[in-house]
């Protein structure tokens, strides 16, 4: 396989070279080999192309570090193939693309799947957190857990060799496209603009699945208009590789019903369908594992008008760096008495100097920690070691930080700082059960 080019992405195509293009994006953590099962059945109507992640899969590891960048080399590979339209079906990271494609691309995408999808991943300090622990201790901790993550218990102990794919698979990932994949699930949120997403979509979850499970499933499901909700039982979060013949059948009832034809720019005519827009097959479709049911549409909500202020900025930047649990438990604290200096904190620290473009965000923790040790600020300095871990120090180099101020601000002040930094980084960097 000949080297990928930076903007693309690795892929491979199976199927038919006349058939339509049905494009199938993983999960975080895995590779194109998660779909194997699929592919068999979805060749006899589709050409399938299939792709991995940046550093997933012996890619070439140009990390990404948002799911619009994901997207935009995505759609860089379809443009250099030739590929306009396309079904499109994803799994949890791999669904937040298909999202993305729905909103932003919509002229490309004729029929979508979200499986184990969310418009919001978890929490933003959850995946930052797991950046923290990959960035100090490599992938392993988070390849050991990861069968408990994607498959049911019972799964996972009948099938010892598919959980020890699972466990390599993570650890021969490229850690730093992998923390960049976390970054891009940290900040995805596209709650307010589901109501947008125009294709027919199908939004398919493991009834078991404790990652992104059925009450995001039917979130997603109620956003969307024209959306429907398949829940396959006794599946956890990779749901493709558990329950395999349900996910295949489901696939291809979907794409096989639901492909929109394609509307010529030129003459306002249609065109001719992208797909087949009935079943190939003589069979009658499969019954579906679950009921799909048909879900009211959301009204989605207005978008902020005006001038971006200051404050908006800074409490982006602010919860980027410090985390959303932290910077909500001080915004609730502050009431009347503090509420006009938290908001003044937030306004000029972070939204005026943190967002200042002179020094990146390492930087401003190293000079930030320094400061604090100098000023004998211990309780400052403990989340401030959590932002600078965030921020993309290792213990290492915080360490050296530390050292560095105990020469210019004293023994004592860096004793006492070593002792709260320490006790931050074994929390941070210690992987939950």
């Amino acid at each position: 396989m000949s080297e990928t080019p930076s903007n693309t992405l690795q892929y491979r195509f199976d199927g038919p070279e006349d058939a339509p293009v049905l494009i199938l994006g993983p999960s975080l953590g895995t590779t194109w080999h998660m779909w194997d099962r699929q592919v068999p059945e979805l060749v006899k109507q589709w050409r399938v192309l299939r792709f991995d992640l940046p550093g997933h899969g012996g890619a070439p590891a140009h990390p990404a570090g948002s799911v619009a960048e994901l997207t935009a080399r995505l759609l860089a590979t379809l443009d250099a193939l030739g590929v306009q339209r396309f079904g499109y079906a994803g799994c949890a990271l791999g669904g937040a693309v298909g999202v993305e494609l729905a909103l932003r691309h919509p002229e490309r995408l004729a029929s979508l799947v979200l499986i184990a999808a969310s418009p919001r991943f978890g929490t933003a300090d959850e995946f930052r957190q797991r950046g923290v622990i990959v960035r100090t201790n490599g992938l392993d901790p988070i390849a050991r857990t990861s069968p408990d993550r994607w498959f049911t218990h019972g799964f996972a102990a009948a099938q010892p060799a598919i959980t020890d794919w699972a466990v390599q698979m993570v650890r021969t990932t490229d850690p730093g496209c992998y923390i960049a994949a976390c970054e891009a699930l940290a900040a995805f949120d596209v709650r307010p603009e589901l109501g947008r997403v125009g294709v027919p979509t199908l939004v398919l979850v493991g009834s078991e699945d404790q990652v992104t499970g059925p009450a995001e499933a039917r979130t997603l499901v109620a956003g969307i208009p024209d959306a429907r909700l398949a829940v396959v039982p006794g599946a956890s979060h990779l749901v493709p590789v558990e329950q395999p013949a349900a996910v295949t059948d489901l696939l291809v009832t979907h794409f096989s019903t639901a492909w929109q034809p394609v509307i010529d720019p030129g003459t306002g005519q249609i065109a001719i369908p992208a797909a087949p827009v009935k079943p190939v097959l003589a069979a009658p479709p499969p019954q579906p594992t679950a009921p799909i049911a048909e879900i009211a549409p959301a009204v989605a909500e207005p978008q902020p008008a005006g001038r971006p202020d200051p404050y908006d900025a800074g409490l982006k930047v602010r919860r980027e760096v410090l985390g959303d649990a932290h910077v909500d438990q001080e915004l609730a604290q502050a009431g009347d008495f503090s509420g006009d200096f938290q908001e003044l904190l937030t306004r000029y620290a972070w939204g005026e100097v943190w967002n200042r473009p002179g020094l990146d965000r390492r930087s401003r923790s190293c000079v930030t920690l320094t400061a604090l040790v100098a000023g004998g600020h211990l309780e400052e300095l403990a989340f401030h070691t959590r932002a600078a871990l965030r921020n993309g120090l290792t213990p290492d180099e915080i360490k050296e930080v530390l050292l560095q101020a105990a020469v210019y601000c004293g023994i004592p002040a860096a004793s006492s700082a070593f002792k709260v930094a320490q006790q931050v980084i074994r929390e941070e960097t210690t992987l939950a059960e």
